[in-house]
């Protein structure tokens, strides 16, 4: 199948590094933070309870719940207040976290496959989450970086992918989105008109419930590479 783009966007989460390692390291040095620099509030919570402060927060201002960086640092705030700190803990707190957010371990196909595609694309990424690609070492690669928090929108809203459009002065249909979500990636990319593709690294089965295909599916960045250089 021919797929004639001129730019190709990432998702980032399990698409370009698995997630849960990098969260859970985080959390634990913030945790740690805490324990050092203000046990007693160390002893009051745990990952638990600040996972469900944060979807507390989140019904309570639907407008927000795509803000990560929000709900976690007001979730820290909140918590330190209830248990009578001072709410500044809370950005020290997540301070912690976001570093570590940052620091990542690419699938060993990544980086390769970006140098190859960069001589012949234009790259661009849009993430729900909060990971700041420009403060890694693959960084260099993309022209556009975007996330739900900078658009006001997450995948799979049409405003998402259209925010890539106009990033990048380009109509959807000279994108190829990749991510590794069926849902928030693949339909909602096909959704706003771009071009999609599914990196399903597990060997998992499509959705049943979803109709719309993918343009691709690839079990890793360097098959697409091939495939797009073919």
């Amino acid at each position: 199948m021919s797929l004639r783009v001129k730019a190709v966007c990432f998702d980032l989460d399990d698409t370009l590094w698995p997630v849960q390692p990098v969260l859970q390291r985080a959390e634990r040095l913030m945790h740690e933070f805490l324990e050092r620099e203000h046990p007693r509030l160390a002893a009051c919570f745990g990952s638990q309870e600040l996972w469900e402060e944060r979807m507390s927060l989140a019904r309570e201002h639907p407008q927000f719940a795509h803000h990560m960086t929000w709900l976690r640092t007001e979730a820290l705030r909140r918590l330190a207040v209830r248990h009578a700190h001072d709410p500044a803990v809370g950005e020290a707190a997540f301070s912690v976290f976001k570093a570590a957010r940052n620091e990542v371990d690419v699938y060993a196909d990544v980086t390769p496959s970006l140098q190859r595609l960069a001589q012949r694309f234009r790259l661009a990424t849009f993430s729900n989450g909060n990971a700041d690609v420009d403060a890694m070492s693959i960084g260099n690669h993309f022209e556009v970086t975007l996330n739900a928090e900078s658009v006001g929108y997450a995948k799979p809203h049409v405003e998402a992918f259209l925010a890539i459009s106009r990033a990048l002065g380009l109509p959807p249909r000279e994108i190829l989105y990749v991510g590794d979500s069926p849902q928030a990636d693949v339909q909602g990319a096909l959704g706003a008109g771009c071009r999609a593709v599914w990196v399903n690294r597990q060997g998992s089965e499509w959705p049943a419930q979803l109709e719309a295909r993918a343009d691709l599916e690839v079990a890793s960045l360097t098959e697409l590479v091939d495939h797009l250089h073919g």
